[in-house]
């Protein structure tokens, strides 16, 4: 597990790394992000560091891993479900710069579509859920503390409850989790070993609430 506060977080950008960015900066964690455009992060939400560049840039990944206790990864393609290796390029300089600079510790965000037979996946999400396959292998070949989040469908008009379903090694529960509880399930992981190597599926049925 993660020992001390500093972690970076790649993909800050994105829907679910500006809810996480939010979370550890409340819950007081010193804070590395790797961005391409310093705008997009929020005015209330200012990171300790941020490097510029992209995580196909080993130079940029390295100097953002520098120094950390653990690491986060969000990468994604936002809305763009064309072929790529976005994600697992970016993951493999992310491995190459933590075992550089000694840092064991990484919760990476992947899909439960890896949990499903790829056979099942819709056609149109195959593609990116390819890149995912990849980014997993490079993380399990690893040999680092890596936590494989797999998260259903991921909400941003759903609230941070702090109580959902976490299912280790399968689906299950609902099919939806919000982006805030999804960002408080990444930093709990930081806290705890009982998730490493493990592939786990959070979820919530919010029409409870």
């Amino acid at each position: 597990m993660a020992t001390g506060k500093n972690i970076v977080i790649f993909g800050a950008t994105g829907r679910t790394g500006l809810a996480t960015l939010a979370q550890a900066l409340e819950e007081g964690y010193t804070v590395t992000v790797l961005v391409r455009d310093r705008a997009r992060l929020p005015a209330q939400h200012q990171p300790a560091r941020v490097v510029l560049g992209d995580a196909r840039d080993p130079a940029a990944v390295s100097e953002a891993v520098r120094g950390q206790d653990a690491v986060i990864i969000l990468l994604g393609t936002r809305n763009d479900l064309s072929p790529t290796t976005v994600m697992s390029e970016g993951t493999k300089n992310i491995v190459t710069a933590m075992k550089t600079h000694g840092v064991r510790k990484v919760v990476a965000c992947l899909s439960a579509f890896l949990l499903w037979d790829l056979q099942k996946v819709p056609p149109r999400l195959v593609p990116v859920t390819e890149d995912h396959i990849r980014m997993h292998r490079i993380l399990q070949d690893s040999g680092l503390d890596c936590v494989y989040v797999m998260p259903p469908h991921i909400a941003d008009d759903q609230p941070l409850t702090g109580d959902y379903t976490v299912t280790v090694g399968a689906s299950g529960g609902s099919r939806v989790i919000s982006t805030h509880d999804l960002g408080h399930f990444l930093l709990r992981c930081l806290h705890t070993s009982c998730y490493d190597g493990k592939s786990v599926y959070v979820s919530r049925d919010y029409s409870k609430d």
